[in-house]
């Protein structure tokens, strides 16, 4: 137990470190050591914390689905299961470090890239999955756009759900669609981000390892002009 707990401390101080990037391969090399102080991480009371928890179960259970990919599964299931209502639980950050997993590893995108899309899949008969949760479903659209990063042609098939996101009630998860809708160049969503120009409430997205601070209305801009090919419009 004094192993684990030093362990746990090792991981959630080292996250918080400004160098925090040098623990990454040592995580990846603990493997199913480093999975517990993780899923502690990802409830920190930090959000760079939180964030960089997301990052590092990329790098582990990314090198864990070469090596040992049951066991990489399993953890990909802990997750599932805890965005279910029987679990009790919450599953915060669980859509984003999923996403992020799926990301690094090939064969879990394949596997599971339908479970992360189903998520926001908001029809009119949703699935049982669906995050009704706002807080939680922002995690599943923003990982969404991490899965469209390196493998679009997974994450096309949720492009009528982020055109629909563009309507949510929630403004972070609008900003989160309209940058989904870019990098997947959603043409059909031009439309709807023309509408973003004037919501300049800031938000926190997590782009290229580190929290930015955007605005709908930049947001949107930028899908705009991703999908365009043109410079960013003028207001």
């Amino acid at each position: 137990m004094a192993g684990a707990r030093e362990t746990k401390h090792r991981v959630l101080a080292g996250l918080a470190e400004p160098d925090w990037e040098r623990l990454l391969p040592e995580l990846a090399d603990l493997g199913q050591q480093a999975v517990s102080p993780l899923f502690s991480a990802l409830c920190n009371t930090s959000a760079t914390v939180r964030w960089r928890a997301v990052t590092a179960f990329g790098e582990v259970i990314g090198r864990m689905a070469l090596v040992t990919p049951e066991k990489a599964r399993v953890v990909m299931r802990r997750f599932i299961w805890s965005l279910n209502d029987e679990s009790g639980g919450i599953g915060w950050g669980a859509p984003e470090a999923m996403a992020e997993i799926m990301a690094v590893s090939p064969r879990m995108a394949g596997e599971y890239h339908n479970h992360l899309l189903a998520y926001i899949h908001d029809a009119e008969h949703r699935p049982d999955c669906y995050l009704e949760h706002a807080p939680l479903r922002r995690g599943a659209v923003w990982g969404v756009g991490r899965l469209a990063q390196s493998r679009p042609e997974l994450a096309r098939p949720a492009g009528p759900d982020l055109i629909h996101a563009l309507d949510d009630c929630d403004r972070i998860i609008r900003g989160m669609a309209a940058w989904a809708c870019g990098l997947l160049g959603l043409r059909t969503a031009l439309p709807q981000l023309r509408l973003f120009h004037a919501d300049h409430s800031p938000l926190e997205i997590y782009l290229d390892r580190k929290i930015e601070i955007r605005t709908p209305a930049m947001l949107a801009a930028e899908a705009i002009s991703r999908i365009t090919g043109a410079g960013p419009e003028k207001n």
